[in-house]
Parts: C-alpha cells; structure tokens; sequence
C-alpha cells in the first residue's frame, strides 16, 4: 500500500522527485530561521513554485494542506526533534520522534515520513534513541501504509566543525545508509560524499531503495547545479534541498532550474541561463 502514497511523491514523466525541505523550525536553532521566519508566505511561495514536495512538520502542514485543489505539491512529515545542531551543545542532548506520526501523516495526507539515523562522534546513545524511534515508526507506518524515509546523517565533532556539520566521509555515509536499509527504509535521504564520484556507492549499498540527496548548506547556483547532475548521473531518483531554495534571492527560479534538471534533462549551463533569465 505504501506504494500508491510514494506515486504521489516521484514525478512520472522522469521517475524523480524534488523535495523542498523546510521543516527546520522543528529543532528549536536561531539560525535554522533564516529565511523560513513566514511560512505561510514561504509555503505560498513554494506553491506557486510547484516542487514535488514540500518537507514540512505536522504544525506547520495546514499552510500546504489547506490549499485548494489537486495541482500542489504532496506533502513529506517530518516526524522526529532533536537539539544536536547548537553551538555550543547542551548538556542534556535528546532525539523523540512524535509517538503519533504516523496517525497524524496519515490525516494531513502525507505521501511519506521523515526521521533521523544520526551518528555523532562520541554520542552513541543519540544513535540508539533513532534506533528505537525508527523501529516504532516503522511498525506503525506498515500498519497504515505510509511510506518511511530515513535520513542517516553523519556528523562531525561538534566542537571541531563549530556547530551542525556533516561529515562527507564516503564510508561513513555508505554505512549509515545499509543501516537505515536494514531498518526498513522505503526511501534514503543521505549526504553528498566529499568526492562526488563515489556516489554510486551510496546508491549500490541502498540496494535499490530510493535515495534523495540532501543539499546541506548554502552554495553558489553552479556548484548546487553540478552537484545535481553528478549525483542524479550516479543514480540518485532525486533531492531534498532546503537552504539552497528557501535562502535563495528567487526560491521559484533555482526550484525551476532544479526541476528542469530533474524532469527535463537540462545541462548544468542551460539551467543557469534559464535562471539568470529571470532576473534581466
């Protein structure tokens, strides 16, 4: 059954989806605010932009869901709240999922659930704690046919990156993901590695599931462009970006030219001209 809601999520004409990420607000960082401080004016935007998804939290899914019509974007829940992105650290470091996700994703007619398999150096029981929350998610996403997507999110030191930085190690990351498979993931939203080439190794360790490739911090249109392309080449059945969309000067151009790569097969060049097109 899980597979009628994720028909809803990759766009038929390529078999892809683009996923704008704006559930931020969630995890309780000043920073994570830039950009997303409105959203309802944010979730208009997006609308108009038409992604496949937007990535949204179960208090802030209405602005999406109470717009009329069929022709939006679907919905992806995210499910679960940490505090590990601070800088510095709390004390107390914590990681729940929302003990009635899966209910609540099924009434705001979600296509698919978003949680966390974090590995941060030295917190073990941070790692535990997604454990036991995805081995509950999934249970009850089988029972009412929701898709799960598990984002394994490999993190260096906190003191050394001076505050929420992902770790690009190729095997780091192709490590987590197998885990997140071993859980039972129905999708994969995993880090870029620092050497792009490797990616097919991320894709070869899922094992067919679905990956989505997060887009992490705010980078120059080219460089989030190429990075696109190379991992879509790898075999990527898609992205989810946040920051590189809702921080951007024109959210629905870089979202056009992104959709253009996706869908259409435009080159890296083509997408820039169309983008810088806008603004003229």
């Amino acid at each position: 059954m899980s597979l009628f809601r994720l028909r809803r999520l990759f766009n038929p004409r390529s078999g892809r989806a683009l996923d704008v990420a704006v559930d931020h607000g969630f995890f309780g960082e000043p920073s994570f605010l830039t950009g997303i401080e409105d959203m309802p004016a944010v979730v208009r935007t997006l609308v108009q932009a038409n992604p496949d998804a937007v990535q949204l939290t179960m208090g802030q899914a209405h602005h999406l869901q109470s717009v009329p019509g069929k022709d939006k974007p679907a919905l992806v829940m995210r499910t679960d709240v940490a505090n590990v992105y601070g800088n510095p650290l709390d004390e107390h470091l914590f990681s729940h999922h929302v003990p009635t996700a899966i209910e609540n994703a099924v009434r705001l007619d979600a296509v698919a659930v978003c949680a966390n398999l974090m590995q941060l150096p030295g917190r073990p029981d941070i790692r535990e704690a997604n454990i036991r929350s995805l081995m509950a998610l999934r249970e009850q996403a089988t029972r009412y046919g929701m898709p799960l997507m598990i984002e394994p999110l490999v993190m260096q030191d906190n003191a050394k990156a001076g505050g929420y930085m992902v770790d690009g190690d190729t095997a780091r990351i192709t490590t987590l993901v197998r885990q997140a498979v071993e859980l039972g993931a129905d999708l994969i939203k995993a880090d870029p590695t620092d050497d792009i080439t490797d990616y097919p190794k991320v894709i070869r360790v899922a094992g067919g599931v679905p990956v989505l490739v997060r887009g992490g911090g705010r980078v120059d249109d080219e460089t989030l462009l190429t990075r696109t392309v190379a991992v879509l080449d790898a075999g990527a059945s898609g992205i989810v970006y946040g920051r590189n969309i809702i921080q951007h000067d024109d959210p629905a151009g870089i979202t056009a030219a992104l959709m253009a790569v996706l869908h259409d097969g435009v080159g890296v060049q083509d997408a820039l001209t169309r983008l810088r097109e806008r603004t003229v």
